[in-house]
């Protein structure tokens, strides 16, 4: 296309105005001018402009099954109507030469100091504010320019450290002399309130009546801050709505020097019910307080400081705040020194008692503090001080002074032992957490859908059975009775129906090639794979020495799964039952094309909406790195059903996106006539499997989003999904219905007047949920253990036109197709499996390359990210398999 010509426009340098333009060039004949609406359509579809749909409102509520009382943890919040406003000021920090305040935590004290220094210019009004940038008060300041000069003294001040340090009157530091005169040091910080905004607090009553706007989150967010700066004040420590008070009876030691901590999560919610305030025992893990060297050595797992790694004990220290004695004060800590405090030197300046001067000599650490200070050290002497100070001006302690102070989050990924202690130690029967959670106000007339929610196969046969020949053992080096084991498993097989032949042969791993690198391992396993078997097996029972974080799996799934198609199942043997080896085989059965159980209204079939018409149900999530792994690529993975009408088989399609990204970026990827995207190969894949057959409905289940996404759920990854039908089919418009569900959530539910978890089978969908938008709590399965969390379920988009009950049964039946189970389970099946997919599938890449992959391979990556490690193609042969299973 030809480019129409413009005008350049001139700017005059002393008044600032245009010179009057030309008229423009005549447009040729031969070319079309473009429309403004023409540019307006080049938006990338990830970027609307404008929202085009918003969640929809709630149609009814359900009716069927039996009403039960309930209690939750939500508490009634009255709120009186007021015109009044809150004003919203931006927080503007800075330091006496203008640098910004970047320290977490000192925002606090200026403000508080700032609210006692100038109590009458503020008309004495109160703040809430959120100890960064946001600060809101009743009604407007008095002053239009509000900037003030807050002086406040220094709490990290020390007295004694040595080399430099800031110390008091006694201190060997460079500016002795002034602080001689001056007995702690001050900081200044200038403190700039800039008005952002005007709140009306009756935004409040809107948000009760489910008129949301900014406005009304705005204010809900105030009462949130409010109540977080009062528990600031009480030194609890805060982490994003949850806070936890210094209390040894919260804490539980994870080893590792790791604790975990037990709070209190509390948010304003508007609700059918009105304004609530819901309240629930929350957990974040807290570095173990106490004596430095005691946490190194627990952290270490080591039982001598002369075992410790002082370069692992550099970066679990860094940023950690200490408390020195003998002198009580508080310091951060930015590493070590670099030799042991016997050796470690630094220049001490003395007074010279016959004239007054000031001399310079060089003195070790250790003697600085044994002989000057008098202080006993009993065995720092060959161990690294703790440098306090800055960069270019250290500041140290001998180790032995020095202790953690409580409550310091700690921020790194736990192991698999101390992620099974906190989960251990941390669950909490419904009686037990009611008794933390008093005086809750009931719920009545909520639907129940009665289910016992197990059941077992105990003499009974699997629905659909595989045949399992061509079909071999692997052994990396696991500890067992390989033969006994199989003759078990054959065994349990045919009492399910199974029809499992005797392995060709078993592959024992070299003992020698136990240490070697884990790609030697595997390849070294299949070169035997491939000299002794007269073709490609089927499948592949792999025993690993490990039940957790063996580092075979990941490279042996990615051999079998994308190198060769090999069905696969890995095992690590040390405790294994005949209950152990059913479940197992559920997990083989599914993965080889079989189905362990179908439900009764599937077989039929009668599920409304969805038996009598094409329907495909999607999964979708995103999966990140755990904390500590910031680095991680996220991983998306989308599974859908196929062979409808039923709804017990699926397939998942995953790729890598860019780190913590949560909206799905690789949903429709068109590269010229070819769509690469995850939601191509489903479709495709449900029109294969379905008798050729489009389906008309497409039902979608998105996990792992907030509230503050919805829009963007229904938004953009809907249109990528649309868009992906009409790449197929410009004339195919099934209808859509999209769900959204939450775990992360704190709304409990507990039966009046009964010790026991809420029947399995629970669904509440009035008194707390919200007011106008369409959502409900459902508690498919039976809890076990602790207190069962409902899934919260959102229902942003429904075109189907599902009624409340014919879509609140649907969801509840979707919790009973999970092949891998005996039981209901808390979410739907499809939900699982992405999350099974994304986690195993993750398991190909080498993470710790990351840097070195994401030179040389492109992967899916939103604008302007670094690009990420694309994930191996799977197999033709295993593509639509469950080999997540």
């Amino acid at each position: 296309m030809s480019q129409v010509g413009s005008a350049p426009v001139t700017m005059d340098a002393h008044d600032g105005e245009a010179d009057e333009l030309p008229p423009p060039p005549p447009v040729p004949a031969n070319v079309v001018p473009i429309k403004a609406d023409d540019i307006e359509s080049e938006v990338p579809a990830n970027k609307p402009a404008k929202p085009k749909r918003f969640p929809m409102a709630r149609p009814g509520l359900g009716r069927k099954g039996q009403p039960i009382q309930l209690l939750a943890n939500h508490y009634k919040v009255s709120v009186k109507s007021s015109e009044e406003y809150f004003f919203h000021y931006n927080v503007i920090l800075k330091y006496e030469d203008d640098r910004p305040v970047d320290g977490k935590g000192v925002g606090r004290k200026v403000i508080d100091k700032l609210q006692q220094t100038y109590r009458s210019e503020l008309s004495s009004k109160d703040f809430a504010y959120d100890g960064e940038k946001s600060l809101f008060t009743i009604g407007a300041l008095p002053q239009v320019t509000n900037e003030f000069t807050v002086v406040l003294e220094d709490v990290s001040t020390g007295k004694t450290a040595a080399n430099g340090s800031p110390g008091g009157n006694d201190s060997p530091g460079g500016s002795d002399r002034k602080r001689v005169r001056r007995p702690y040091q001050t900081k200044t910080f200038k403190v700039e309130l800039c008005f952002a905004a005007k709140i009306p607090m009756n935004a409040i009553a809107q948000a009760i009546k489910g008129q949301e706007s900014e406005n009304s989150q705005e204010a809900l967010r105030v009462l949130d801050i409010i109540l977080r700066q009062h528990s600031a004040k009480q030194g609890c420590l805060l982490v994003r709505q949850s806070f936890f008070h210094n209390n040894p009876n919260n804490f539980v030691d994870l080893g590792g020097g790791v604790m975990g901590c037990r709070g209190f999560h509390s948010s304003f919610r508007g609700t059918q019910s009105g304004l609530s305030l819901n309240i629930d025992v929350s957990t974040t893990m807290i570095v173990k307080p106490g004596p430095v060297i005691d946490f190194l050595l627990a952290n270490q797992k080591v039982d001598h400081p002369d075992r410790i790694d002082w370069q692992k004990a550099k970066r679990a220290l860094k940023n950690l705040r200490i408390r020195t004695t003998p002198v009580n004060s508080e310091f951060k800590i930015i590493g070590l020194s670099d030799r042991n405090c016997n050796e470690q030197m630094f220049s001490l300046r003395q007074r010279n008692g016959n004239n007054g001067d000031v001399d310079e000599v060089e003195v070790t650490v250790y003697d600085y503090f044994v002989k000057n200070k008098g202080i006993e050290l009993r065995y720092s002497g060959n161990l690294p001080c703790i440098n306090v100070g800055k960069p270019k001006r250290p500041t140290y302690f001998p180790i032995e002074l020095c202790s953690l102070i409580p409550l310091q989050r700690y921020t790194k990924a736990l192991s698999t032992l101390q992620r099974s202690s906190l989960v251990e130690k941390s669950r909490q029967k419904p009686q037990e957490r009611m008794s933390v959670l008093h005086d809750l106000k009931a719920g009545n007339g909520e639907d129940i859908f009665p289910r016992n929610g197990r059941w077992n196969f105990n003499n009974k046969k699997l629905i659909q059975t595989c045949s399992v020949d061509k079909w071999a053992v692997v052994n990396f080096s696991a500890r067992c009775d390989v033969r006994n084991l199989i003759r078990d498993l054959i065994r349990n097989a045919s009492a399910k129906g199974i029809q499992m032949a005797e392995p060709f042969d078993v592959f024992e791993e070299s003992p020698s090639l136990r240490r070697a690198p884990v790609s030697r391992r595997v390849d070294d396993m299949f070169e035997q794979i491939k000299s002794k078997l007269p073709g490609a097996p089927k499948f592949l029972l792999c025993l690993l020495p490990e039940r957790k974080n063996c580092e075979v799996y990941g490279p042996w799934k990615r051999k079998c799964l994308a190198e060769f198609g090999i069905v696969t199942q890995c095992l690590a043997p040390q405790r294994v039952n005949d209950q152990y080896l059913l479940n197992l085989l559920l997990k083989i059965n599914a993965k080889l094309g079989g189905i362990n159980s179908l439900l009764q209204i599937e077989a039929s079939p009668s599920i409304p909406l969805v038996s009598k018409t094409p329907t495909i149900i999607l999964g979708m999530d995103v999966s990140h790195g755990q904390p500590g792994q910031s680095d991680r690529p996220s991983i998306a993975a989308v599974v859908s059903s196929r062979q409808w009408p039923l709804i017990s088989k699926y397939r998942a399609s995953v790729h890598t996106q860019s780190p913590k990204l949560e909206m799905m970026s690789s949903l429709f990827k068109p590269r010229g006539t070819e769509d690469d995207g995850l939601i191509r190969e489903s479709l495709i894949d449900f029109y294969t499997s379905s008798g050729k057959r489009k389906p008309d409905h497409v039902i979608v289940f998105r996990d792992g989003v907030s509230e503050s996404q919805f829009t963007q759920v229904i938004n953009i990854e809907l249109d990528q999904i649309i868009e992906a039908c009409k790449f197929l089919d410009e004339k195919w418009s099934p209808k859509f219905t999209v769900i959204v569900a939450q775990k992360n959530h704190h709304t409990k539910f507990f039966q009046s007047g009964s010790p026991d978890n809420v029947p399995p089978g629970t669904v509440v969908d009035k008194q707390v949920c919200h007011p106008r938008n369409y959502d409900f709590y459902m508690c498919a399965h039976a809890g076990m253990i602790g207190t069962t969390r409902p899934t919260h379920y959102h229902v942003l988009h429904d075109e189907i036109g599902f009624s409340p009950d014919d879509l609140q049964e649907l969801v509840h039946s979707l919790s009973y197709v999970y092949q891998r189970s005996t039981t209901a389970i808390s979410v739907v099946a499809p939900i699982c499996y992405a999350h099974l997919a994304a986690a195993q599938v993750g398991t190909f890449l080498k993470f710790e390359d990351m840097s070195d992959a994401s030179s040389s391979q492109g992967g899916h990556t939103s604008v302007g990210s670094v690009p990420v490690p694309e994930l191996p193609r799977l197999h033709e042969k295993v593509r639509s398999s469950m080999f997540f299973c």
